[in-house]
């Protein structure tokens, strides 16, 4: 396995990029530890593949380097990184058995009978597919059929990396659980780099210690699932994690205090560097929001029930503010008003974190 640096990594399709919407990926930098389990996170069209298919060697980034290991791959074909990739789409040889389907990774590269058997058996322990093994891959459901991608990319001992771009898109739903928590029972297992890619944010924050968020091309964050969740530094990643989203509000700074419109918000600390910013907001999730005695008069529009809580959506001069409350409060009926967790509430200067 390998540690994976990416050293100022930016990439166009074009001939001569001149604008900053000319680079699918804006400069990054990034260190991905041996061993370590990641995952890249963002709507479609964010660069997540491009950079995924830059660390393959699929493609060659405009600039920067790619290195393994402190080892400059940047210019080394994808055939010589030792990558095991998984896709979107189950590559499975149908005709073939599933035991020869795990076999032939090693099978190709030479790999002895007597190393084979008891390698493909052991993948096969992993993913449940030991009773299966002699069957025709042609007759298995798109779940089977997956795991059996996902075999062959574990099935080998000498890669730097294995990589999995968007492998539950095709899985029903109600499998996407079960392989989602059988990834992450094989990581602890084998103790490979593992990199997954996805738009889904439960892939993502299940599956991963560390998850890297793009937008536009560029890593707005990277951290752990609960640093994401409770202090986004990008109100992307407010909006993008978390369901419902986080509440953006419009402020202004007054003696280092955020107010919104005319009500002072406490937070944590003074905000700084505030100055230049053309657009301030104050970002707090709607689980660190409650209804008090003092705080922000509110109007109560709606309410949904999503059974374990319900997400309360409350209005201040137009502006929404969600709430996600335990079944067992009750709503005031007239005259509320919301209060936010200090330690819990942002300031955002267009767009980036300033407290």
């Amino acid at each position: 396995m390998a540690k994976i640096t990416l050293e100022q990594i930016a990439h166009s399709y074009l001939r001569s990029p001149d604008t900053d919407d000319d680079w699918a990926l804006k400069q990054l930098d990034l260190t991905w530890s041996d061993g370590g389990a990641y995952a890249l996170l963002g709507p479609s069209g964010c660069g997540k593949t491009t950079l995924l298919n830059v660390i393959s060697g699929l493609l060659r980034p405009s600039r920067g380097r790619v290195l393994f290991d402190d080892r400059d791959v940047t210019h080394i074909p994808s055939d010589r990184r030792e990558i095991a990739q998984v896709f979107q789409f189950p590559v499975v040889y149908d005709t073939m058995s599933v035991f020869d389907n795990l076999a032939f990774p090693l099978r190709n590269r030479g790999v002895g009978e007597d190393r084979v058997r008891p390698r493909v058996i052991e993948i096969a322990r992993m993913l449940d597919l030991e009773d299966m093994l002699y069957r025709r891959a042609a007759g298995l459901t798109a779940d089977g059929k997956q795991k059996i991608s996902l075999g062959r990319g574990l099935v080998r001992s000498d890669v730097n990396v294995i990589m999995f771009d968007e492998p539950l898109t095709v899985i029903d739903p109600h499998l996407k659980w079960e392989l989602r928590s059988k990834l992450r029972e094989l990581h602890q297992e084998v103790g490979a780099t593992m990199i997954y890619v996805t738009h889904d944010q439960t892939e993502a924050l299940t599956f991963a210690d560390q998850v890297v968020v793009m937008h536009e091309g560029r890593v707005v964050q990277t951290g752990t699932p609960i640093e994401l969740f409770e202090k986004p530094s990008h109100t992307f990643v407010g909006h993008f994690i978390g369901s419902p989203g986080m509440n953006m509000l419009p402020c202004d700074i007054r003696d280092g205090m955020p107010w919104f419109l005319d009500n002072p918000i406490e937070i944590a600390s003074a905000v700084r560097g505030h100055q230049e910013a053309s657009r301030l907001e104050i970002g707090v999730r709607p689980e660190f929001v409650r209804f008090g005695s003092t705080g922000v008069p509110v109007e109560i529009v709606k309410m949904a029930d999503v059974g374990r809580y319900r997400v309360v959506d409350a209005r201040h001069r137009g502006h929404s503010i969600k709430m996600v409350m335990p079944e067992d409060l009750d709503i005031p009926p007239e005259n509320a008003r919301v209060v936010f967790d200090p330690s819990k509430t942002q300031v955002y200067g267009d767009g980036w974190i300033l407290t």
